[in-house]
């Protein structure tokens, strides 16, 4: 009876001394978000406004604003003397095919391909006027655009006749473009490497 209740009580302080320590402490359980915390917390926005908008048909710029000569984009190109087509050759044919007209903005020059835009410069009265070149000349020695009346009278040459005058451009012409020369090799240099090669 004895060994029987020492037996039984030695099992249970060995099952007691075998069993795991229980954790340290366990995390206490994760509270959930609830729709008044998210909303307190702080979030950055952005907003449309801080972004510019595109440019208004106002801010926009015309289509052919890149063929007017202002500011730098226009350079000098002739400096010589002017003259102005008379009444006589109002409505004649010009060299491009056109007919003159006096009332519009338009000039003789020598080489200057049809079409091509110049500022005219009054290098006396610093008047400006722009032409398009529709008709060759002028042939006289030392001028080098005859401007139609309605351009003369821009400039200020009706009653002179004659002025000097500054020519600008906005870029080169085609016929300005030269071609880049032809890199050619020497033959001295062709000669030596062969001869390296011999050896």
């Amino acid at each position: 009876m004895v060994r029987a209740a020492f037996s039984t009580g030695l099992l249970a302080l060995l099952a007691a001394c075998s069993s795991l320590p229980s954790a340290p402490g366990s995390p206490s359980p994760l509270t959930s978000l609830t729709p008044s915390s998210v909303d307190a917390a702080p979030v950055a926005r952005i907003t449309l406004k801080a972004v510019p908008d595109g440019p208004t048909s106002d801010d926009a710029p015309a289509g052919d604003e890149k063929y007017q000569l202002t500011g730098e984009a226009a350079r000098q190109f002739e400096r010589g003397h002017a003259s102005w087509y008379g009444p006589r050759f109002h409505g004649r044919l010009t060299a491009s095919g056109e007919r003159y007209d006096m009332y519009a903005l338009t000039a003789a020059h020598k080489t200057l391909p049809f079409g091509t835009v110049v500022r005219v410069r009054s290098n006396v009265l610093g008047r400006e006027v722009d032409v398009r070149i529709n008709d060759r000349g002028p042939f006289a020695p030392g001028r080098v655009i005859d401007v139609s009346r309605a351009a003369a009278e821009a400039l200020g040459l009706v009653d002179a006749g004659v002025a000097e005058v500054s020519l600008l451009l906005p870029y080169p012409t085609a016929g300005e473009v030269e071609p880049l020369p032809v890199v050619r090799k020497a033959r001295r240099i062709t000669r030596r490497a062969a001869a390296v090669k011999r050896r």
